[in-house]
């Protein structure tokens, strides 16, 4: 069997090719004879000697559709110094609600509800990644400036990041919109 001399064009490739069936068709609707047939003469195995199952793929697009999201976040927190912990959190949320890639992240994702691997690597992001590294701080700057209230700025920070990437996602509910518009509106009243 001849090596591959260019594996990352052949991940790549594999990645591209997934993001746009998962897109068209949805996570769920999308099966690994779709993505060989989308690649256009790359076996099944080959594809399988890079990424172990559908769900790696999945979050190598995922890791794709947010890269220089970390970029985002820093800015957020180094917004405009005049602002408060409290005004930068409400301006996180905000931008979290409205964010363009969200709509590809749902159109794709997977029911968390049927894909407890993908909920408990969404929970593990949360804790180990998201909630201390950006939204911790501007959570201890609303305590320093006294904007915000709390003795627990690391559990205020996962409880927040909790609602909004799973309570807030549809991916995460089988209910429709009605649900979710409640969902956002209680949510605007807990920022209030």
């Amino acid at each position: 069997m001849a090596r591959n001399k260019y594996p990352e064009e052949t991940v790549n490739k594999i990645v591209e090719v997934s993001m746009k069936l998962f897109l068209e068709k949805g996570y769920e609707n999308t099966s690994m004879q779709d993505i060989v047939d989308g690649l256009g003469g790359l076996s099944k195995g080959a594809i399988y000697h890079h990424f172990k199952s559908k769900d790696d793929i999945l979050i190598a697009v995922m890791d794709k559709i947010y890269s220089g999201h970390d970029d985002e976040w820093v800015a957020l927190q180094k917004m405009d110094d005049g602002l408060t912990g409290l005004e930068k959190m409400k301006a996180v949320f905000e931008a979290s609600l409205y964010n363009e890639r969200q709509n590809e992240v749902f159109a794709m994702a997977p029911n968390f509800i049927k894909n407890p691997k993908m909920l408990a690597l969404q929970i593990q992001s949360i804790y180990e990644e998201s909630a201390p590294h950006f939204l911790q701080p501007i959570i201890e700057q609303g305590v320093a400036d006294g904007t915000i209230e709390t003795k627990y700025p690391k559990e205020l920070a996962e409880v927040f990041l909790l609602l909004v990437n799973i309570w807030l996602t549809p991916v995460a509910h089988t209910n429709g919109n009605q649900d979710l518009e409640g969902r956002i509106g209680y949510f605007r009243e807990i920022l209030d």
